[in-house]
This record gives C-alpha cells, sequence and structure tokens, in this order.
C-alpha cells in the first residue's frame, strides 16, 4: 500500500507550481510535497528558506522524495513567480463591507474550470502557517483564492489547504480530453507592463488620494480575472495608455481640468 506506480503525469505538472511563503514547520512541507504528487503536480518552489531539509520534512514526504529533490528556492515571491503568465495567491482571511473589493475571491473549483486547458505558467502562492499572505504580497497576485470553512474557525493548516486546492485541479482535469485546444494565457512580460499602466493611471486620475489604491486594486483584479490574451490586452493598453497621457496633460493644465467638469455638471 501507498507504493509509487509507474503512471504519466498530468499534463498540468509542468504548467502549475506550488509556492510557499515562509513555511515554518519541517511537517508541513513533507505534508506539502506529499499532497503535490498525490494529485500530480511535481514542482515545488520555496520563499525564504534554506534547501536543507530536515528528516521531518523527508519522513512526512514518503515517496515524494523527488518533489522536494526539485524544489527551487527564492528569496522573494516576486522572483519566484517572475516567470509566471498567472498568480494565484491564496488566503483564509475573511473581510467584509468595502475591503471585499481589494479581495475578489474565487473558490478552489472556479480554478481549473477557468484554467482548463490554457498555455502559460501558472503559481499558486500559499502564505505562512498563522498570519498567511501579507496585503502587499497578495497585491502581487492576479488572482485570490480561498477555500470555504467554517467562520468559527476558518484558517487551515497549510498542508490540508495545497490539498483541497490540488484536489479541485485534479478532479476537474483528471478527465479532459488531451486534444483540446490550448489557449495561452497573457504573457509574464505584457502582464507586467498592464500592471504598471495601471497603477500610473490611478496615480494620475483625478481623484480623492484615498480612492487610489482602490482604483489600482479593482481595475486589476478585474481585468485579469477575465484571463485576457494578448492582443485583447494589447487594444486594453492601447486605451489605458491615451488616458494617462490625457490625464498627464490635464495634470499639468488644471484650469482646463477644472472647466470641463464645471461644464459637465
Amino acid at each position: 500500500m501507498g507504493e509509487m506506480l509507474d503512471v504519466p503525469p498530468p499534463f498540468y505538472s509542468e504548467l502549475v507550481s506550488i509556492v510557499l511563503v515562509r513555511p515554518q514547520f519541517d511537517g508541513n512541507i513533507g505534508a506539502v510535497a506529499r499532497s503535490m504528487k498525490n494529485f500530480g503536480f511535481t514542482e515545488l518552489r520555496v520563499v525564504g528558506r534554506d534547501s536543507d531539509w530536515s528528516d521531518e520534512v523527508r519522513n512526512r514526504a514518503k515517496h515524494a522524495q523527488s518533489v522536494l529533490d526539485e524544489a527551487k528556492f527564492y528569496d522573494d515571491i516576486e522572483s519566484a513567480v517572475s516567470d509566471s503568465s498567472l498568480v494565484i495567491g491564496t488566503s483564509g482571511k475573511r473581510e467584509q463591507g468595502s475591503k471585499i473589493s481589494f479581495r475578489h475571491f474565487l473558490e478552489p473549483e472556479d480554478l481549473p474550470t477557468q484554467l482548463t486547458n490554457v498555455d502559460g505558467k501558472i503559481s499558486i502562492v500559499f502564505g505562512p502557517e498563522g498570519k498567511g499572505l501579507l496585503n502587499s504580497e497578495l497585491k502581487i497576485c492576479d488572482l485570490l483564492v480561498t477555500i470555504p470553512t467554517w467562520p468559527g474557525y476558518p484558517i487551515m493548516n497549510l498542508s490540508h489547504a495545497v490539498s483541497v486546492i490540488c484536489y479541485a485541479w485534479y478532479r476537474n482535469n483528471s478527465s479532459s480530453s488531451d486534444d483540446s485546444k490550448n489557449e495561452k494565457l497573457l504573457s509574464s512580460e505584457l502582464k507586467n507592463v498592464l500592471r504598471k499602466e495601471i497603477t500610473r493611471l490611478s496615480e494620475l486620475i483625478p481623484t480623492i488620494e484615498f480612492r487610489r489604491i482602490g482604483i489600482d486594486e479593482t481595475l486589476q483584479r478585474v481585468i485579469l480575472r477575465g484571463l485576457p490574451k494578448d492582443d485583447e490586452i494589447h487594444r486594453l493598453l492601447g486605451v489605458i495608455q491615451t488616458t494617462n497621457l490625457a490625464f498627464e496633460y490635464f495634470s499639468q493644465n488644471p484650469d482646463l481640468w477644472d472647466e470641463i467638469i464645471s461644464q459637465k455638471d
């Protein structure tokens, strides 16, 4: 029981990487590796930890030693996901009211449904036990996912959370046809250009200062949640960049902007 079988890995084994940010407990890391192997995931990336695995990590991983042996290590999230067309952040934090506009949470089963047969690297990022990913780290992510749990004790164990996400992906894709047409994800380079232009727009648009972060976050979440392709983003960038030029002009000519607003009123 529990032995490895000679079965080809699923297609997404080279598509999706599991990223652990500052994991604290060796047992959890080993359990994560085992869960990944259970559902056909092979690429583990670790942020903020050395590459020497303890006996506890090895023992908890069981037959997933290859996941540990081939793990990659990084100093920060940015470098860990630099080659990814899509970065998915995970969080168990529940927020209400206006803060919901920042989160835009999906649920585990939504991910494989939307991302079946896509072509492009995907990273799923998990924060450290206890606190999870910081808001500044969630901001780096293109999509956010949460696992529905009882609100009295919503935060899951790290390895359990990885298991749920990996299971949802495997369950949806295990019966997918191999000859389905692939859809190419937005390139990581173009995604970075889009993010910079949206941030520039939020900085230039005439508005109350405290609203700028919300504008930035909402535009990025809504646009990237639609999984746009390169040609769609090129068209959007044309609009955003033209708008940025206009707002830059108005910022240098505030009287003209006030005149236009007064005419609108």
